[in-house]
């Protein structure tokens, strides 16, 4: 598979989902039966459930945007580091909007079958998010 070919797979989620809010480009990159390995494993681990983060996060954040920062490949294995930013205009896990800009790091790793991502591991900074929001101490 082409270096191409990875890089505009994550891009369609960060672009398409993250950025514009088009959830349908969720179910064509992620293969149905796709495995998650996620520190939140049970809340986003299937089709939906990523939907539902998306969502959650663009509601908060209304203008959110992200930017790949690196990316590397091998074989059927894809890694990305990326930047999410936004404000905090909108009602996020029952808080209420701070008005505060928030800019955190995150990783996507994934393994590619037939051009499509079935399996992935992805970690954000939460916790960072949290901190930048002023809702948890620094």
């Amino acid at each position: 598979m082409s270096a191409t070919h990875f890089h505009t797979t994550i891009q369609r989620i960060l672009r398409e989902a993250f950025d514009n809010g088009n959830l349908a480009v969720v179910d064509k990159v992620l293969t149905s039966d796709h495995i998650v390995h996620n520190s939140t494993s049970g809340l986003i681990n299937d089709v939906e459930g990523i939907k539902r983060l998306i969502s959650t996060l663009r509601s908060a954040f209304p203008d959110l945007q992200t930017v790949m920062e690196d990316e590397i490949h091998e074989g059927e294995k894809f890694a990305t580091h990326w930047t999410l930013c936004g404000t905090h205009n909108g009602l996020l896990m029952g808080i209420t909007p701070t008005g505060k800009s928030m800019k955190i790091q995150g990783i996507f790793f994934a393994r590619l079958a037939d051009g499509m991502i079935a399996e992935y591991w992805m970690l954000i900074d939460l916790y960072g998010m949290l901190q930048q929001l002023g809702i948890i101490p620094r």
